[in-house]
């Protein structure tokens, strides 16, 4: 029960939130099309201008809420905080402002908003910006707090532009390069200004759509090219971790791939990796299995065994060590190449250790004096002995 809520639980809220986001962008322009006869009945007893609010406000927020769907997808906690702010919103407009159809609206934002009040573990990643994304963002916001600020400045020399609400409107006009025509400057220095305001924002426009969305159209890309991507390491939870790659990973992969079983191969090796992405059913990712930054990238702490069986024991050890320390009652089982270094990875952190040497030995001379004991080649593959 506790990994089927851990594989349902983010998975669940990510679609509720996406399925309450598209309604209330339908039922927004619904309710601003629909003829009063459609609508429920108490929407009569509000004022008209508060039905019609409802109405555009519900579509703007349904994009609100798109984008808080995707960042809770990306487990980050801001996207948590704001769809937990908009959820409300949308039930409310849902409700007042839309037509039957609101009512499903309110009813999926209530269950979204419950479903992401029992359980917000998921959703604590940090926003992770690099530092060229915080400064496309931030010639965003300047651009525009640049020709915002300069047209309000110069209101006099421009045409209907009085309110700051007309400044705002000249600003975003401009950077979208839309040029409604209708606030136009009207002496030299509002002319300079304006085609400033136009080159700035529609630069800061294009590398910030670049720099913040390149990202999410390769990761589209990859999920297109069948390959894992970061959201979807992400929202692994009941898998089982193979940490590095070696002889005896193939076969297990193979096992984990016929059992139907979810699983995430980390190793070091970008070579191994690019070969292991290329097949159907496995997801690598290319990190140090031993660093702690890497295992809990791969949610160790919603794994449900790990496995190291490479031909390294001493990189093994450690990375037993390092996913015991991450995950105290995580099941971790173990290959040793070398019979002495049994012991040495089981006090390193894991629960079983088999020796493929004691047990190729052991069907050797079973199969040169017949007969077999499977308890003891049972206890010989456990190493229990």
């Amino acid at each position: 029960m506790t990994g089927l809520r851990k594989r349902l639980g983010g998975r669940l809220a990510v679609g509720l939130v996406g399925a309450a986001a598209l309604l209330s962008v339908v039922t927004g322009i619904n309710r601003i099309v629909a003829p009063p006869g459609n609508r429920l009945p108490f929407v009569a007893l509000l004022p008209e201008e508060a039905t019609l609010l409802a109405g555009f406000t519900g579509a703007i927020t349904g994009f609100l809420l798109l984008i808080a769907a995707y960042l809770l997808r990306r487990r980050l906690r801001a996207g948590w905080f704001a769809a937990v702010i908009l959820l409300p919103l949308t039930a409310l407009q849902g409700l007042v402002g839309s037509t039957r159809i609101g009512l499903l609206l309110a009813l999926v934002s209530l269950v979204a908003l419950l479903s992401l009040a029992v359980d917000r573990r998921p959703f604590s990643e940090e926003i992770d910006f690099t530092p060229t994304q915080w400064a496309a963002l931030a010639g965003l916001v300047g651009s525009l707090g640049y020709s915002t600020a300069g047209a309000y400045a110069l209101n006099e020399e421009f045409t209907n532009l009085a309110t700051i609400t007309d400044a705002v409107y000249f600003s975003v006009v401009t950077a979208s390069t839309v040029g409604y025509g209708d606030v136009t400057p009207t002496s030299p220095l509002a002319k300079w200004f304006a085609m400033s305001a136009l080159v700035l924002n529609v630069a800061a426009f294009a590398v910030a759509l670049g720099v913040l969305f390149t990202p999410a159209i390769e990761a589209r890309l990859t999920t297109a090219l069948g390959r894992m991507t970061d959201t979807d390491i992400d929202l692994l939870a009941d898998h089982v971790l193979v940490l590095g790659y070696g002889e005896l990973t193939e076969p297990l992969i193979d096992e984990l791939i016929e059992a139907n079983v979810p699983f995430l191969v980390v190793t070091p090796e970008e070579s191994v990796a690019r070969v292991l992405a290329e097949r159907d059913g496995v997801h690598v990712l290319t990190a140090d299995p031993s660093d702690e930054e890497a295992l809990e990238r791969a949610n160790v702490g919603d794994a449900r065994a790990v496995v190291a069986a490479t031909n390294k024991d001493a990189e093994d050890a450690l990375s037993i060590l390092t996913a015991r320390q991450l995950n105290p009652d995580v099941t971790i089982a173990a290959a040793a190449t070398d019979r002495e270094n049994v012991n040495k990875l089981k006090r390193a952190g894991a629960d079983m250790v088999i020796s493929p040497a004691t047990i190729g030995g052991h069907l050797l001379v079973q199969s040169v004096l017949g007969g077999g004991d499977s308890e003891a080649l049972a206890r010989r593959l456990l190493d229990e002995e």
